[in-house]
């Protein structure tokens, strides 16, 4: 939740004054105009009651005016989103909180707030009097197909006097930010080609120690074992000391990215990008819950949640609900890059250490698919997801010769190549990657094997 605070009074009272009195309404300036003329005619006619009502018209007004900049600094306001994350296409909703700070009521307040056209209108709400110490509390949702992160705020309060003489108007400085991330499917649990064996969902153990003298200790912790209990390190470091015997080991997967402008068609919700963007945030969200270790790499070389060692994978330290949110905040903002290739991603994978490579790739070129075949030697297993830009631009639904080419040439360096159309649902093709080379064509898609 951000607190507002009240609305700022501004360096300048001089100034603030001026701005309080443009806010005098037609009404307001009805009143000053009127009772200047009577002020002027009772001097004219030398009508000492006529000076007296010229006197009261023009500070009627006046009187208003003081009121309402009096009022400006006397009310606070906060905003509350739950939740700040959501998928695309789903709803947030917005609470608004006024609160009179003053000792004095408030006089009608209309409440705007800021939003993002792509987020619809800008909602407005009309309260009553706020009782000294008092609170209103309104709310309104907000829903985007599209991802990206967008600031709601800040809060706009227009104040007006009981006889509507002036009207204030006065935002608050505080915002808050949406951050529409893509659709995440959920996966079916299968086991791809080049998945570690042995320990969970594909996780090895490797020895941290070879013998006695390469033991590397560390604090006892609640509930380990006592016969690992290092009494040698005990004694030197005056605490119990525990042998750290084995540790587990998890299996990584790196899912690649191809950004390239060149390499897509079209933009919006339903676009191929679009599709890639979400099946990268399906893929890592499904492996992390899997216990991998996963990092987001797109084809500038840029790589999230950020590097480990220079591997750029999630540490221990985060947690997969961690590197999930900022895998997901990444991708909420990822747009088209101006990189010609993917030899930039190339060079950042080190061979063998990267485990599972799942790639969504766009339209390739002779020299790009070369590219990507290398990339093969540099993983445990590699899975690719291709996409059809002839079909997503609405041509034929089967895939053309350059494109069949490009997948015969990654499924003979090895890789799990899979053509994407569009309406292709990413969880049968996820089965298709299970069966390998040999999976055959789900039927009643567009997409997947040829």
């Amino acid at each position: 939740m951000s607190v507002g605070g009240t609305p700022p009074e501004g360096g300048d009272d001089r100034g603030a004054v001026r701005a309080a009195l443009s806010g005098l309404t037609t009404r307001g300036r009805s009143f000053l105009a009127a009772g200047i003329a009577a002020a002027m005619c009772s001097y004219v006619l030398g009508q000492g009651d006529l000076l007296r009502v010229g006197l009261l018209l023009a500070a009627l007004p006046l009187v208003c005016v003081a009121v309402v900049y009096r009022t400006r600094c006397r009310v606070a306001g906060s905003r509350r989103l739950s939740p700040a994350r959501v998928p695309a296409g789903s709803e947030a909703r917005v609470q608004l909180r006024v609160d009179n700070i003053s000792r004095l009521p408030t006089g009608l307040l209309m409440l705007q707030d800021r939003v993002p056209y792509v987020l619809g209108p800008r909602p407005r709400f009309v309260l009553d009097r706020v009782e000294p110490g008092g609170r209103r509390e309104v709310s309104y949702r907000v829903r985007s197909d599209l991802r990206g992160r967008y600031p709601l705020g800040p809060l706009q309060l227009r104040l007006t006097d009981p006889f509507g003489m002036c009207e204030l108007t006065r935002g608050f400085s505080s915002y808050d930010l949406l951050t529409v991330v893509p659709r995440v499917e959920p996966l079916p649990a299968v086991r791809l080609a080049g998945e570690a064996a042995g320990y969970g969902d594909g996780r090895n153990r490797s020895l941290a120690l070879a013998g006695e003298d390469d033991v590397i200790p560390r604090g006892y912790r609640h509930g380990d074992d006592l016969r690992r209990v290092h009494w040698r390190s005990t004694a030197r470091y005056g605490e119990l000391m525990v042998r750290r015997e084995e540790q587990p080991q998890r299996a990584r997967c790196t899912v690649l990215l191809d950004t390239r402008e060149t390499a897509h068609f079209g933009s919006g919700p339903d676009s191929g990008f679009e599709w890639a963007v979400s099946g990268a945030a399906s893929v890592a969200v499904h492996l992390l819950q899997r216990g991998y270790a996963v990092r987001l790499l797109t084809d500038t070389g840029a790589s999230v949640p950020g590097t480990d060692g220079g591997s750029g994978f999630s540490g221990p330290v985060l947690e997969s609900a961690d590197t999930a949110g900022l895998l997901l905040d990444a991708l909420a903002v990822m747009d088209h890059s101006a990189e010609p290739g993917l030899s930039p991603a190339y060079d950042l994978l080190r061979g063998g250490a990267e485990g599972l490579l799942v790639a969504f790739l766009g339209d390739l070129d002779e020299e790009q698919a070369a590219v990507v075949a290398r990339m093969r030697q540099r993983s445990g297993g590699a899975v690719a997801f291709l996409l059809d830009n002839a079909a997503w631009a609405g041509g034929a639904g089967t895939a053309s010769d350059p494109l069949q080419r490009r997948l015969q040439l990654l499924r003979e360096a090895g890789w799990t190549a899979l053509r994407v159309g569009p309406g292709t649902p990413l969880a049968a093709l996820w089965r298709q990657a299970e069966a390998g080379a040999g999976a055959p064509t789900v039927s009643g898609m567009t997409g997947g094997w040829q």
